[in-house]
């Protein structure tokens, strides 16, 4: 499923790599934020779709781990919205 959200972010225009070459947004969305979310809540990525708006709840301003969402320039929760996207464009 995660390459599969990796192939949507690049449909969606994300970028591949940073100009010098270095893996960039697709990426770091896909194969490190999702991963480190699932593994910190202890879930599956299909668990992770099956839940994304409670965890977006969760991650984003106000929620419960709303300090973690926000590290790295909001990288955390800016990928699960992007997630939550990619879940909803496959119904």
């Amino acid at each position: 499923m995660l390459d599969k959200f990796e192939k949507y972010l690049i449909g969606k225009g994300y970028s591949q790599s940073t100009p010098s070459g270095h893996r960039s947004t697709t990426y770091d969305y896909a194969k490190v934020r999702i991963p480190k979310i699932c593994e910190k809540e202890r879930i599956t990525v299909e668990q992770l779709a099956d839940n994304i708006n409670c965890y977006v709840q969760k991650y984003d301003f106000n929620g419960n781990e709303s300090d973690f969402g926000n590290k790295s320039h909001r990288a955390f929760i800016n990928a699960l919205k992007r997630f939550e996207e990619f879940v909803d464009s496959l119904k």
